[in-house]
This record gives C-alpha cells, structure tokens and sequence, in this order.
C-alpha cells in the first residue's frame, strides 16, 4: 500500500476530534493504474487497520483522485483527515490558488479540507500574495491547517515566516524520502524537529524500487515517474 508514516504529530485532529493514524494513505494512483474498484479495495484495507489519515492531490489523474476519494469518504467525513494540494504546476499566484482549491473542493464533494498543501515552490510569485491567499481560505473556514511539499528546509523557514505574520503556521513538510532518496536527513527532518513540523515523506518505496518488482523484471512507478 502507498502508506507514508508520520512523524512528529502536532495535535492535529478529524473533524470529529479523533488523533490522526500515524500513517497517511497516499492516493496519487487512484483513478489511474488503480482503477475504482481497487482503489476502492484500498481504502477499505487502509481503514480496516486504523488509517485515517488520507492524501490526495489537485494534480493526481487529472481528478479522478480526489473524486474517488471523495466517494469512498463521505459516508464517514468527521472521522477522516483529508489533505490536498494546490499549485503542482508551480504557479502560486492567488488566482491560480483559487482556481485548484474550488476545483479540489467540488470533486472531493467537502466544505473545507483538512491539510491544505502548496505543492511546489515558486520564484515568480511573491510569498506574501500566495500566503495571504492560503490566509483568506483559513479565515473562511475552508481550510483547516496549512502545510508544504516539495519545500527545502531554507523555503520552509523562510514561508513560515511569511505565514506567522499573517497569523498562520505551516504545520505539516512533505519531502520525499526512502531507502534511495535520503537528503531529507541532511537538513529537513532535523529543521522540523526543531520547528515542530510534522513530517509526512512521500514515496516510501522508491516508486517500487524498494518492492522488488524490478529484480523481478516488472516495472513501478520510477519506470514513468523519475526519483527526483
């Protein structure tokens, strides 16, 4: 399963105040190489052991993630904590922004969700228009706790600032990190260690590096998707 671990918990909470699981089911898959029906059978498997904690994507399969996930949630929304992300593209300005959360809304079929995550960097846009948006939807109550992914430790900083002058705190840092790809141990964990910044690393398997698919001679997802 594309379970990611979480480290780190501030106190964050379901709608419904139940602790989030220490695991976090990512679903970038569903509605692409997983179709519904085994999406389905995945989120079933994930809350049989406890998981309520699930991840989804304004940039997964075209929607089709966040649709499904929005299926298989509703009969149970205050005892799951949703995440979503914004701006895949890079573009982080407020329109932009906007434009994917209203999107991310209506195919998750909520009200708010959440862990609302900027999902790429961005040069070309100042920090104080894309978190002064990301601080309208807070105040509106559509958004629930802000987070990052994708960020270096010095971007992190450096937007958290930006954010706790607008009365925000980035809570939640979601770097890529596994057995392959370890750099988050350089400067990332031990800045969230620190900040006391849950840590919820994605691709734990290496897109299927780490499976043994390949010795096998199948393929994963680092086949289609490069570890970069």
């Amino acid at each position: 399963m594309p379970c990611d671990h979480l480290q780190m918990t501030p106190d964050l909470r379901t709608p419904g105040g139940h602790p989030i699981s220490a695991y976090c089911f990512g679903t970038m898959q569903w509605g692409g190489k997983s179709d519904p029906a085994d999406s389905q059978a995945m989120y079933d498997a994930a809350r049989a052991v406890g998981i309520n904690f699930f991840d989804t994507a304004h940039g997964y399969t075209g929607g089709a993630s966040e649709n499904l996930l929005g299926e298989f949630a509703a009969p149970e929304r205050d005892h799951l904590f949703i995440a979503t992300k914004c701006a895949s593209t890079g573009n982080c300005a407020p329109e932009a922004i906007a434009k994917d959360f209203d999107e991310s809304l209506k195919r998750l079929d909520v009200e708010f969700v959440d862990m609302l995550y900027m999902h790429r960097w961005s040069d070309d846009v100042p920090l104080e228009a894309t978190y002064e948006a990301l601080a309208i939807m807070v105040d509106s109550g559509r958004v629930r706790h802000i987070g990052v992914s994708n960020y270096s430790a010095w971007q992190v900083m450096k937007a958290a600032g930006v954010a706790a002058s607008l009365d925000l705190r980035i809570e939640m840092q979601q770097p890529m990190y596994n057995l392959v790809k370890r750099q988050a141990e350089v400067e990332i964990l031990p800045m969230c260690t620190s900040e006391n910044i849950a840590v919820v690393p994605y691709s734990p398997l290496g897109g299927g590096l780490l499976t043994g698919n390949f010795h096998l001679g199948h393929d994963g997802r680092s086949t289609h998707v490069p570890l970069d």
